[in-house]
């Protein structure tokens, strides 16, 4: 842990319109590790900036004005640790600040790390600062990523680009919508000072550990309505309540009332998926809440959503997730709430 003398600083930029949770997401659970270590006798690990423009309040895209400790222009980049650029309604004509823009491209080869949360990743690449890295966003802002930066490894089924065991991605990173800053701020914390104070910041803030960070923006049991196929609509309504059974094409196809041809077609045009790959995410998060859950067996859970033996939900968690069932029941299960010692699986 850094000494009392060294804290590491964290910045955050403010703009106008910026997103308020983009900051005080991440910036709480800088917070409240220095919280955690103070309850242990330990000094600060970290100390929280806010720079801005100019000294004045800055207006959220809330309404809510947040004042700066200081002006990035006049901020030395050595001084900073981590840099974070949030996101916001703000952020198109950001992208137009010369001045900011500069300022981004001489902190990246100073400061050890920096990155962006939610459309905050816009900017990093006006910057010039991803091209040829990977990076996400929030889901509504990946087309205009692509298509502005077509240097861009752009990502979309991914909370945020940190891994601080992989050098190529570990100094700058992004990440998906909002919340997903509160992940990737705990993965930070967690690169820092440890899993055991990164747990101890999740148990206070009432959260999960850490969501994977190659984990999906949306759920598919949060799958939206079909506009233009209203069968499509009662088989989404039908299918969480059969994932035991045979969800086959041609049984899917039979409870829709389509050809498997057309249902085909309607699930790609309506959800972006195709009918197997939209029931597997379906199985594997219902699977994932019954692990959280602690009230099953993996062998129970594999039976009870459709995979059969336990070696088919592992490869299919592996695949959605990054992490195997026995890992994720250890981090986000019961293992997680009492602090009990976590497998490495």
């Amino acid at each position: 842990m850094p000494s009392a003398a060294a804290p590491r600083t964290i910045a955050c930029l403010l703009y106008d319109g910026c997103m308020s949770l983009d900051i005080t997401g991440p910036m709480q659970v800088f917070a409240t590790a220095n919280d955690v270590a103070a309850g242990h006798g330990r000094p600060a690990p970290y100390a929280l900036a806010l720079l801005a423009q100019t000294a004045a309040p800055v207006a959220t895209s809330a309404g809510m004005r947040l004042l700066p400790d200081g002006a990035w222009p006049e901020a030395s980049p050595a001084t900073i640790d981590t840099l974070l650029v949030p996101g916001g309604d703000g952020v198109i004509a950001q992208r137009g600040n010369a001045p900011l823009l500069d300022f981004l491209r001489r902190a990246d080869p100073t400061v050890r790390r920096l990155g962006s949360v939610c459309s905050g990743a816009l900017l990093l690449a006006e910057a010039g600062l991803l091209d040829g890295r990977r990076a996400t966003s929030h889901w509504s802002r990946l087309a205009q990523l692509r298509q502005r930066h077509p240097a861009v490894r752009v990502e979309p089924d991914c909370l945020h680009t940190f891994d601080a065991g992989h050098a190529e991605d570990g100094h700058v990173f992004t990440s998906a919508g909002v919340t997903a800053g509160i992940d990737l701020a705990l993965a930070l914390v967690e690169a820092d000072l440890g899993r055991p104070i990164a747990l101890a910041v999740a148990r206070q803030l009432v959260m999960f550990l850490r969501r994977p960070g190659g984990q999906a923006q949306f759920s598919a049991l949060l799958a939206p309505e079909p506009r233009r196929t209203p069968r499509l609509a009662a088989l989404l309504d039908w299918l969480p309540g059969q994932l035991g059974g045979d969800l086959s094409l041609e049984r899917l196809a039979a409870q829709a009332c389509l050809p498997p041809r057309t249902l085909t077609r309607a699930f790609q045009r309506e959800l972006g998926s195709s009918p197997a790959r939209y029931v597997e995410r379906l199985r594997v998060e219902t699977a994932s809440a019954l692990l959280a859950q602690g009230q099953a067996s993996v062998a129970t859970v594999a039976r009870l959503c459709g995979f059969g033996h336990p070696e088919s939900l592992r490869r299919s968690f592996h695949k959605q997730y990054g992490v195997g069932p026995q890992a994720w029941a250890a981090r986000f299960g019961g293992d997680a709430c009492t602090g009990s010692p976590q497998p490495s699986t």
